[in-house]
């Protein structure tokens, strides 16, 4: 954590905070010293911000992000100073055999949250978690911040509009937001169990063979979510005037440790670090996935002086960690 004081007694927004980035950057942002509203859909009593007793550290607002008037409250009551809009559908399969709640999620949620912001005379900075699946599938790799965002399928095309939307707001209204697209995000506490680190995991854990559900052939870069949210920290403090404009309205940033891994080369690591000679079951039963995708950070390391602090193995052996003793206690 870092020593200055630039958080100490903000009142800070969180959408998505029972997530598995959002359960972290509460986390963070209570030892800073920040004032933490959450928008809170579902209590997901497994999840990080409950089990670590963060959610009585912080205020609760009941709500979803398709209720406008709930979040231009929330911002107006609480006097909200700094935005962190991480809260989205995010599970790829959910929204290809039910698109119309992701759009609702993503795309209404983020307008909300924008046009809250703007109608408010106190918001100083605002962070919106778009994806690297915003790109959609592009020829050149790795992609770089100027590639067109082309989302093809359901969940894809809500981070390319999410995107979007954001940078309307900030180009239009002058508005001190900032986006961000990262890899895909892994970690302690994440409990969408369809996801392939925690799926694995959980697989090797009880004895059985984890299940790859494409080729095995998809590349993908992995972020560990303890360096995304020091990535969130360090573009947020560098937003709006505070920042000395150092970043500008809209700008957009991609955050990847750069390891380019196949899923089958991350399910043989897994197995390594956790010492099992099971086999992996590949289905390779995909549809509607981006094959290959990964992320050029040269930008967020230039600008924004941002670097990893973990390894890939050092990540995944705290990973493993936190699943092992929270199985044990009985999760699952």
């Amino acid at each position: 954590m870092a020593e200055n004081s630039f958080w100490r007694n903000r009142n800070v927004f969180v959408t998505g905070a029972t997530g598995l980035l959002g359960s972290w950057l509460v986390d963070d942002l209570i030892e800073r010293g920040a004032n933490v509203v959450a928008l809170i859909r579902d209590n997901v009593t497994k999840s990080l911000l409950f089990k670590s007793g963060n959610i009585d550290r912080i205020t609760s607002i009941r709500g979803c992000l398709e209720d406008y008037f709930t979040i231009e409250r929330t911002l107006n009551e609480y006097e909200i100073d700094s935005i962190f809009h991480l809260g989205a559908q995010t599970i790829v399969g959910t929204a290809n055999r039910s698109p119309l709640p992701t759009f609702e999620a993503n795309i209404r949620g983020t307008w909300n949250v924008m046009e809250a912001a703007r109608v408010s005379k106190l918001v100083k900075r605002i962070i919106v978690a778009s994806s690297d699946k915003a790109y959609g599938t592009q020829k050149a790799l790795p992609y770089k911040e100027d590639a067109p965002l082309i989302g093809r399928h359901p969940y894809d095309c809500s981070k390319s509009c999410t995107d979007l939307i954001s940078q309307a707001y900030a180009n239009t209204y002058n508005m001190p937001i900032a986006i961000t697209r990262c890899g895909n995000l892994y970690g302690g506490g994440d409990l969408n169990f369809n996801r392939i680190v925690p799926g694995t995991i959980r697989s090797i854990y009880e004895g059985e063979a984890p299940i790859i559900r494409s080729d095995g052939t998809f590349i993908r870069d992995y972020f560990y979510v303890k360096d995304a949210v020091m990535a969130y920290i360090a573009l947020s403090e560098m937003l709006g005037e505070e920042g000395g404009g150092k970043v500008a309205n809209g700008e957009a940033f991609n955050f990847s440790p750069e390891i380019r891994i196949t899923v089958l080369e991350l399910v043989e690591l897994l197995l390594k670090l956790m010492k099992s000679d099971l086999k992996p079951l590949i289905l390779n039963e995909v549809k509607g996935e981006i094959k290959n995708q990964y992320l050029d950070s040269t930008k967020a390391k230039t600008m924004l002086g941002w670097k990893t602090q973990w390894t890939f193995e050092e990540s995944l052996l705290e990973t493993i960690e936190w699943y092992v003793d929270f199985f044990k206690g009985g999760n699952k």
